[in-house]
């Protein structure tokens, strides 16, 4: 019999016809499944850095149960991305091999026990550990940008990858505000405090664990289906390939470097700022955990509007105003940040850090608005080089800076901006010969200005 010709999958939002990938980001839709990924992929996260977030703002009750000093509770930061700088270089091939679904639903359910274990802590080494092996769960962060890379096109892939990660990212300002209230509700039923604050670990780690259920159910890595249903899924022994095509692109290295000094700053900000308010303006830990929730819950608009940025810029002046875009908002962030250590009065200093987090997010938009051109046959490993530095940026900086009583909190502030900065200036060695960089153009004429066609292998 003759063979029956394949009918071309049919999508509701416009594809590039080459490979299916969305050429629109509608994020009020929820059409599979394209959208339905989406939104899948940042709950998914959402949940994650609600759980590695959630201990932050109950530090200050925790420390007294626990016996906790200063160089405990530094260590545990320390600890909490330590565990992620490992675990998200290797999600980069993961995903490469088995797809962001199966990757990221994976470590939710792996790590969901271990933000669990919180209620069975009792000394201050099992603190620093339960931190520790929570880290391990932002690894999905390289699942999210790797889904959103595979499901949207050149000229979106900003936008989506912005979103994404910035609704994901407001788990970490949430859980500021929501962890407080879980732990006095708790408390309103006469429950001793030292066994309230242990069982409000219970919503996220249940939370955790839903969403990477939801992942797997209704979840599909690329336009076409899932990797397991491909015909011709990336063979095992080439893995070393493509991990050394990855490593041996210095551009990754120096997005790395730049996202350890946005993301990183984010994340050593997310872990000191509401114990900043709490010591240093006397806030009670209710109010120091919504100030401290205001500067993750400006995700919500910064990261999208980098990604929306640096896909603009991308438009009007290629590859070289995405890097242009890039550059001048993570500067502007350093210098708000060395800001903040200065300013001395308590609406000055909430002012001063709403400002820096809309730009220190909107950075990490614009980096990833650039990853996904660095490499198409080692997405993965580019993605994750550059999700890993943001976690290495995270240790060194809390190492250096907010480890002991070296630094008053308040210098420590000024000195990460000043890292910051020095940090930012590599950007201007990025070069691509098909589309230039900041210092110079292209070496020959590219074939679309936002370089959607021919990405680099």
């Amino acid at each position: 019999m003759e063979a029956q010709p394949t009918k071309a999958p049919s999508f509701s939002l416009p594809v590039d016809p080459a490979d299916q990938k969305a050429t629109e980001f509608r994020p009020f839709s929820i059409a599979p499944p394209h959208m339905r990924a989406f939104h899948l992929a940042w709950l998914s996260l959402f949940s994650c850095f609600f759980s590695t977030f959630s201990i932050p703002p109950l530090v200050a009750i925790i420390r007294q149960d626990l016996n906790l000093t200063e160089t405990d509770i530094s260590y545990a930061g320390i600890a909490s991305f330590a565990g992620s700088i490992f675990s998200r270089f290797a999600m980069g091939p993961v995903c490469d091999l088995v797809g962001p679904r199966v990757a990221s639903a994976t470590l939710s359910l792996l790590t969901a026990p271990a933000i669990l274990s919180m209620c069975l802590v009792s000394s201050p080494n099992s603190f620093i550990l339960v931190r520790f092996l929570v880290g391990f769960s932002l690894a999905n962060f390289v699942a999210n940008q790797f889904w959103m890379s595979s499901m949207f096109s050149g000229c979106v892939v900003g936008l989506a990858n912005g979103v994404a990660a910035g609704w994901a990212n407001m788990g970490s300002g949430v859980t500021q505000m929501v962890m407080p209230l879980i732990y006095s509700f708790i408390m309103s039923f006469n429950v001793p405090s030292s066994t309230a604050w242990r069982a409000a670990f219970v919503v996220p780690a249940i939370f955790q664990a839903l969403t990477a259920i939801m992942v797997l159910a209704y979840g599909q890595d690329l336009p076409t289906g899932n990797y397991k249903k491909r015909s011709g899924t990336t063979p095992k022994e080439d893995l070393l390939k493509i991990l050394f095509n990855g490593l041996k692109n210095y551009r990754g290295w120096i997005l790395a470097l730049a996202y350890g000094y946005s993301f990183g700053v984010e994340l050593t900000t997310d872990n000191i700022i509401a114990q900043y308010f709490y010591d240093r303006f006397d806030l009670n830990l209710e109010l120091a955990g919504t100030v401290a929730a205001s500067f993750g819950m400006a995700n919500f608009i910064s990261r999208p509007t980098g990604g929306l940025l640096s896909d603009a810029m991308g438009r009007r002046f290629g590859m070289r105003g995405r890097l242009w875009g890039l550059w001048v908002v993570q500067t502007v962030a350093g210098l708000l940040c060395v800001l903040l250590g200065r300013v001395n009065s308590l609406w000055g200093s909430i002012v001063v850090m709403c400002c820096f987090s809309v730009f220190v997010q909107a950075a990490s938009g614009l980096t990833f608005g650039v990853v996904p051109f660095v490499s198409k046959r080692s997405l993965g490993v580019i993605s994750g080089m550059t999700g890993s530095g943001g976690t290495v940026g995270a240790v060194v900086t809390q190492l250096l800076l907010f480890s002991g009583n070296k630094y008053s909190k308040q210098t420590s502030i000024s000195l990460m901006g000043i890292m910051m900065l020095i940090c930012t200036l590599p950007i201007t060695l990025i070069y691509f010969p098909r589309w230039g960089g900041i210092l110079c153009g292209p070496s020959f004429e590219p074939h679309k200005a936002d370089g959607s066609y021919h990405l680099l292998e």
